[in-house]
This record gives structure tokens, sequence and C-alpha cells, in this order.
């Protein structure tokens, strides 16, 4: 399938699900508010994989 940018894409990654029991507390992504890769002590904005994924899509086509 083509992108408006006529390259081939592939399918937005997974978001992982964290639990309190799976390390340190994750920050919410910015976006969407599900748990992201950073820890909350991060400084930023977060973005959960998914996010960060359609987001660099929409960057890579703006030219």
């Amino acid at each position: 399938m083509s992108d408006y940018c006529g390259a081939e894409t592939d399918p937005a990654p997974v978001a992982p699900t964290a639990s309190t029991t799976d390390g340190p507390p994750f920050a919410e992504c910015v976006l969407c508010r599900k748990p992201t890769e950073y820890p909350e002590s991060y400084k930023g904005i977060t973005l959960c994989p998914v996010c960060e994924w359609q987001e660099a899509q929409r960057t890579a086509c703006s030219g």
C-alpha cells in the first residue's frame, strides 16, 4: 500500500503495555496518554512508540 508521499509504508508499531511491576514508572504519551518507553523523570515531550512513528511519518512527508 502506498501513502501520500508514494513510498511503501509498514503498519504502525504496537504500543507496549506497561504494568507497575515492569520497572520504573513510565511517562504518559502527550498525545494519547498511553505509557511510553521513557521514565517519568524524563524532561521534554514524551510520545509512545505508535505516536512517535506517526509523527515521523508526518514529518517525512512535510518535505
